[in-house]
């Protein structure tokens, strides 16, 4: 399911909602992801910046800077997974029909090579039905300043209706 103008939030959901409400105001992709760290406090640790963020795909990045390089000035290996997830939490979050919930299973995680500038996550997800309960892969790719792929990810979500879902 693709987000259209002509659609309503409610026919997407409310967070998604919030960031169209949010994405051209002044500062708007910041309060977003500030909510999203409000909700999710162990993500501020790498202080995100969303760019895209609608159903089947999200861009978000982070800046490298002193609290999250490693021992040999690179982006640490655990906040540029800290970034994955938030790329694939968001994706999904944005894609999965309201009467659905997911849920992280797993990550499988390469680091292909160190980070030394800032970084930028893609998650993409070509996915329109969700019949019911299933397990969900979603590629997530970093790449840095010079467009170079530094960690390709795969996270595990599962899908299935929410408890209180009527659907």
């Amino acid at each position: 399911m693709r987000y259209t103008a002509g659609m309503s939030t409610t026919d997407t959901n409310r967070v998604l909602g919030i960031y169209r409400k949010l994405e051209h105001l002044p500062l708007g992709k910041r309060l977003f992801a500030f909510m999203v760290c409000r909700k999710a406090p162990y993500f501020s640790t790498i202080k995100p910046r969303f760019h895209v963020y609608e159903p089947g795909r999200v861009v978000v990045s982070m800046r490298k800077r002193r609290a999250v390089e490693n021992h040999i000035r690179s982006i640490h290996a655990l906040a540029m997974g800290n970034l994955c997830e938030l790329a694939a939490g968001t994706l999904m979050e944005a894609s999965v029909p309201t009467h659905m919930r997911w849920l992280p299973r797993g990550m499988h995680i390469e680091y292909l090579k160190p980070a030394r500038s800032n970084i930028r996550a893609e998650a993409v997800l070509e996915k329109s039905s969700w019949p019911g309960k299933e397990d969900v892969e979603v590629p997530v790719r970093v790449t840095d300043a010079e467009g170079q792929e530094v960690v390709r990810a795969r996270i595990l979500m599962h899908v299935s209706p929410r408890p209180d879902s009527k659907a």
